[in-house]
């Protein structure tokens, strides 16, 4: 199992995310974008990036859905999460014990996780429009990638 983006990973990123927004829901595209901002911030205009710029972060975006699914199934089973069916469509929260559970990782690591996604849910998060910001990031992306490319 490769340790890095993996459902563990990923998992424990979104379930910082959603103690972060406690009680109030979030879907999994909003998710999938606050997870690349919460680990490129710097990109943001804000705090250092917990990961460095890749060139095929477009791909990024498109992995990361479906390995977010997986992770989300992961926190569900352990009580960490929940899945609610709102009018909106299907919206993820964490449980009274997903805060706690964050509050307990003592990783410096988690801690980075956890000061970045205040940033994200209260500087990034009022004005997202998922669309908006997805179309962005591939763009973003795909432009880094041009650049790269000619560069070598």
């Amino acid at each position: 199992m490769n340790p890095l983006n993996s459902p563990l990973e990923v998992g424990v990123r979104a379930l910082v995310l959603l103690a972060e927004t406690h009680p109030q829901p979030l879907d999994l595209a909003q998710l999938v974008v606050l997870d690349h901002v919460m680990l490129h911030t710097s990109d943001y205009d804000g705090p250092p990036s917990l990961h460095p710029a890749l060139p095929a972060g477009a791909g990024e975006i498109g992995m990361k859905r479906g390995v977010l699914e997986q992770a989300l199934l992961v926190l569900i089973r352990a009580g960490l999460a929940g899945l609610e069916d709102r009018s909106e469509g299907l919206m993820y929260s964490a449980t009274d014990r997903g805060p706690v559970f964050v509050d307990i990782l003592e990783a410096p690591y988690a801690e980075s996780l956890r000061e970045r996604a205040e940033w994200v849910v209260h500087h990034y998060l009022p004005s997202m429009n998922v669309r908006e910001a997805t179309r962005e990031i591939a763009n973003r992306s795909f432009v880094g990638s041009t650049i790269a490319e000619n560069q070598l």
